[in-house]
């Protein structure tokens, strides 16, 4: 699917973003269209970033995505494309699902998990191993996303929105479902040692969570 639409891509000239790019075959695609001069960019979700196929151990269905779990040269080739600048963003891949369809064997369950809350720490595993620095994360969940799809926000400057978190990007914990705010709380991070507290989020200069 993704060479197909980077061939419509070279014929038409459009603009595209591929969402969630989970293995090296799609790194080489995308190398290839940027060389060309293509108008490409993409993501990839942090749970292909941070978590392999061990991860999913004896068929846990809260690691059942989508995209799957990849073996580890595979993560290490996204992380490798993230620091590098061939990936552009990293998504939270926040996707809910009801508790009794987690409740079924596997191959029955229904794949995806929530993200949108352990993203900044799960990320910062990548930090905190030396894999990608700080300023190239914050911008692949900021700047990066408000640039591909032309919005004026993701930046620090006069007159800008004031859509800003505070982070202590050292405080560490370990993952409580019950201390999330989803209703859904299927998170694969469920019982991991994270880093990196959220103390404030501001969302227009009001604050939204403290």
């Amino acid at each position: 699917v993704l060479d197909r639409d980077l061939r419509l891509v070279a014929l038409t000239g459009a603009r595209y973003h591929a969402a969630l790019i989970s293995n090296r075959l799609s790194l080489e695609a995308m190398a290839r269209a940027r060389e060309a001069g293509l108008p490409v960019t993409c993501g990839v979700s942090i749970n292909n970033l941070t978590l392999n196929e061990l991860d999913v151990g004896d068929y846990r269905t809260f690691l059942k995505l989508k995209p799957p779990l990849r073996d580890e040269d595979e993560r290490l080739a996204l992380v490798d494309a993230l620091r590098a600048g061939l990936i552009d963003v990293i998504c939270s891949d926040h996707d809910p699902q009801d508790v009794d369809t987690k409740r079924l064997p596997f191959a029955e369950a229904a794949a995806g998990a929530i993200g949108v809350e352990t993203m900044l720490s799960a990320s910062l595993r990548l930090v905190a191993g030396g894999h990608v620095p700080l300023p190239r994360i914050i911008r692949a969940m900021t700047l990066r996303p408000a640039e591909i799809l032309r919005l004026p926000v993701g930046r620090l400057s006069a007159g800008a929105p004031a859509d800003v978190i505070r982070f202590d990007p050292d405080e560490p914990y370990v993952l409580d479902p019950a201390s999330l705010h989803s209703r859904c709380r299927n998170t694969p991070f469920d019982g991991a040692r994270l880093e990196g507290r959220i103390k404030m989020t501001l969302v227009a200069g009001r604050v939204a969570h403290e």
